[in-house]
């Protein structure tokens, strides 16, 4: 629920023009992200207001019941498909390059998957956003996969891999947060036995994380990225049920994001920075 953060970014992005050909989101970063390229300004904060304090939509219920601790019938089907519709249409010629990141439970390794068919390639949807520990592996085109967290939580390199010139990364946690050590005995009786490689890249998460945070704030002071973070600390938990919270962070997401806005012009129009 923190992603909410980037919906009120994003939807301030829809606000001022600020376009996009590539998108690369991870977990809440791509079930909110593909309302900003379907022009849909509003509809994740709406949405989520409306259903997260139902037992229907997400916890302890949809777990014991279903194994996911976020209900697939629900959020991934019933939801954008008849009780707050995605725009299809308008993704698709919306001309952005959407990619989902994902882990592959047997690799350990992140993968990016093309969103061209946002209702046709819901399993990747759950995929991306299938926290370990409370959600069942999905499985789809043949692997399995949890959260694209778990292996790339931040997809800087991947942009930078991909040839895009002009990087904004909006992150959710403010510039002071690091990730603190994980419980690794869950991960290994989770996942040991059957899928050692993904225990053990959920086991070196917080190192990682921490790294790329590092190297963000590296690459932000010599120009070669803008970074949107939030400005303060509000907390809100995973499964959030508390309303106010989730205006909270969506607001201080717009309201960030109208700060920096005319910087964020100036660097869109500025020559390419890159290191040597």
């Amino acid at each position: 629920m923190r992603g909410l953060y980037t919906a009120g970014v994003l939807d301030t992005f829809l606000d001022n023009g600020i376009k996009a050909d590539t998108v690369i989101g991870t977990s809440a970063g791509v079930l909110f992200g593909v309302n900003f390229a379907s022009g849909q300004r509003g509809r994740a904060l709406r949405y989520n207001k409306k259903y997260a304090p139902k037992g229907c939509y997400m916890g302890l219920r949809s777990l014991l019941t279903t194994g996911n601790i976020i209900n697939r019938q629900f959020a991934y089907y019933d939801l954008p498909s008849r009780l707050d519709v995605f725009d299809e249409e308008a993704y698709e010629n919306s001309g952005i390059d959407f990619y989902a990141t994902v882990t592959n439970v047997e690799t350990g390794e992140a993968e990016y998957i093309k969103i061209s068919d946002c209702f046709g390639q819901m399993e990747v949807m759950r995929a991306t956003s299938a926290m370990p520990f409370v959600s069942r592996i999905v499985e789809y085109d043949g692997k399995k996969y949890l959260d694209g967290g778990i292996a790339d939580s931040i997809p800087v390199d991947k942009a930078v891999e991909m040839g895009c010139e002009k990087i904004i990364a909006v992150l959710t946690r403010p510039l002071e947060y690091r990730k603190g050590k994980t419980n690794s005995r869950l991960a290994e009786l989770m996942y040991g036995k059957k899928y050692p490689k993904a225990a053990a890249r959920i086991n070196s998460r917080p190192d990682e994380y921490n790294a790329c945070v590092e190297k963000i704030i590296g690459m932000e002071k010599r120009g070669e990225i803008f970074v949107i973070r939030p400005s303060r600390t509000v907390k809100v938990r995973h499964i959030e049920r508390d309303t106010d919270k989730l205006q909270e962070i969506y607001d201080l997401g717009a309201a960030d994001c109208a700060g920096k806005m005319e910087q964020l012009k100036k660097y869109l129009v500025s020559p390419r920075k890159v290191s040597d």
